[in-house]
């Protein structure tokens, strides 16, 4: 968010109007795209997407962190949450925009949509549409460049792309107010441009949220601003109301909750008619990105250096702070911040700026349970997650793309009588041992002599070995080491590798004399990024889409 100096004087914002202000204006631009530019070389949209991370992701847990690990003597427990970086995606750059972060992501259907904007002086930005549909191949399917104006935050819905963010007001023959949000079509991952731009100026040095729900699109607009309730037709001012410094908006029920750097947080009704008041000390910091966000009960807000604060939603009643798990060396402690959270089911995420993406598991009614730092490059900034997808803003590292890899509903039902794997992240299965096993789990290592059925999903950091005459069964997923740090899969002499699901191999897959990798149905998914090494004697069986076109 813009950098801005403190307010000096005493506004008169404590109290509510809800009247609606004469500053608003609507202003719908069809022609002049001057400040505007849509990028059109596909092959640098192509290129946006980098793999050179890709692959199974390390979770440094809170035994690790403290120094606890290993401290009975016991083999390390194979870990929860077999995530993988899917990819990552290249900050756009152009002229005058050397220098944009990723501000704010939503998601929704088979896309994403992603804003950037600027800390330095003046007023640059960016929105990227990325297909997410195929989980091995994302494609940037649109990206617009803005030479006069920083994107905050966006919302999608119903065809239209909503943005909210800051201009400079006194530079624009259009703009009556430094904050605005803008409706701009967007049909199939594509920004149409060619249908015009409509624009909604209010008070406020910078707009800093956007959501939409239903028919209202709610913006929230920092030092001296509103959150304000326009119609999502056509932008017309609905409702608003003054704060001191807002940050950021959410909504649940029909409850609208907003994040005053000043105060706390606000919830409200769709009327902007206050409901109750939680009050927060935290030092927010000045103009920075905090957000906030229900979950079950409670609601849970970005304290900066507080880590996340957890409350009641109903009584305003604090309940606890997740902390900030880790203090790293060598980096500043203005970067070691809670910038943003978000909640995916029992999943809480905390983008804790350079001490990385937490992840924590949201007890209902019990205090998180803290389960380690996510091992991605760069500073944390923001995240956003939806189904089985994590998307963190990482600076310069710019956006990347996780996937949670859960279990499949329908693969659970037809395991529902295997035990869950409870044992060592170094598997090792016997000559004589025949087991079978459902669940989600992290291995470091992977060596199988006898018979093993997985089912669920799973994830190995080093090398996979199916020793001579042994036999592996996966149904799900099954992901093996990162693109920055290849293993290999081997599947031994007369040994029987049989898949159902979506393998990916970062690395090669080796089958030796007499050996067989055997796919089952008809919508196994195979994805290699080394080669297929087979011996004359070795067997490739059933039908599989290869993603690459290794065999």
């Amino acid at each position: 968010m813009k950098k801005f100096p403190i307010l000096t004087s005493v506004l008169t914002l404590l109290a509510f109007t809800f009247s609606c202000s004469d500053e608003t204006t609507v202003y719908e631009e069809p022609n002049n795209t001057e400040n505007l530019r849509v990028e059109t070389n596909e092959t640098l949209l192509e290129n946006s997407i980098l793999y050179d991370q890709a692959g199974v992701l390390d979770i440094l847990d809170v035994a690790t962190v403290t120094g606890k690990s290993n401290a009975s003597g016991k083999a390390e427990q194979a870990g929860d949450y077999p995530l993988t970086l899917v990819a990552q995606v290249d900050v756009p750059s152009y002229q005058g925009g050397e220098n944009l972060t990723a501000s704010h992501v939503d998601i929704d259907g088979d896309y994403a949509y992603v804003s950037y904007n600027t800390v330095e002086d003046g007023y640059v930005g960016a929105v990227d549409i990325i297909n997410v549909s195929n989980p091995t191949n994302p494609r940037v399917t649109s990206r617009l460049y803005y030479t006069n104006a920083d994107i905050n935050s966006i919302d999608y819905d119903n065809g239209f792309v909503y943005l909210a963010g800051g201009v400079d007001s006194e530079r624009s023959v259009t703009a009556t107010g430094n904050s605005f949000v803008a409706k701009i079509v967007a049909a199939n991952g594509r920004l149409d441009l060619d249908a015009g731009i409509t624009y909604g100026f209010q008070d406020g040095y910078n707009a800093t949220d956007v959501q939409v729900v239903g028919n209202n699109v709610i913006v929230t607009s920092g030092q001296e601003g509103f959150v304000r309730v326009y119609n999502a037709s056509d932008l017309t001012t609905v409702v608003e109301a003054p704060f001191l410094d807002l940050r950021s908006v959410t909504t649940k029920d029909n409850k609208i909750a907003v994040l005053d750097a000043s105060a706390g947080v606000t919830i409200m009704d769709e009327g902007l008619n206050k409901i109750s008041d939680i009050a927060i000390d935290s030092d927010f910091g000045i103009n920075t990105k905090r957000t906030l966000e229900f979950s079950r009960d409670n609601i849970v807000v970005a304290e900066g250096a507080n880590g996340a604060g957890v409350y009641n939603a109903t009584t305003g009643a604090f309940i606890e702070y997740v902390p900030i798990l880790i203090n790293p060396e060598s980096v500043d402690v203005s970067d070691i911040v809670t910038n943003a959270v978000a909640v995916n089911g029992d999943v809480l995420l905390m983008a804790n700026g350079g001490a990385g993406l937490c992840l924590s598991e949201d007890q209902d009614n019990q205090d998180a349970d803290l389960v380690g730092i996510i091992q991605l490059e760069g500073s944390i900034n923001y995240v956003a997650t939806k189904g089985d997808y994590i998307f963190a803003a990482s600076g310069k590292e710019g956006l990347q793309i996780i996937k949670l890899n859960r279990p499949d509903a329908s693969l659970v039902s037809r395991c529902a009588d295997l035990s869950f794997y409870t044992g060592s992240s170094d598997l090792n299965i016997g000559i004589s041992d025949v087991l079978s096993y459902r669940g989600a789990k992290r291995f470091n290592d992977f060596n199988v002599n006898g018979s093993l059925l997985l089912c669920g999903s799973w994830t190995v950091r080093n090398e996979v070995n199916i020793t001579a005459n042994a036999l592996l069964e996966m149904n799900g997923t099954f992901v093996v080491a990162r693109n920055s740090r290849r293993k290999d899969v081997t599947v031994g002499e007369n040994a029987t590798f049989r898949v159902e699901g979506n393998l990916t191999i970062y690395g090669d897959l080796n089958l030796e004399d007499g050996a067989t990798i055997e796919f089952i149905g008809e919508n196994s998914v195979v994805n290699i990024f080394g080669s297929v090494n087979k011996h004359a004697n070795a067997n490739v069986l059933g039908t599989f889409n290869d993603v690459k076109a290794k065999f």
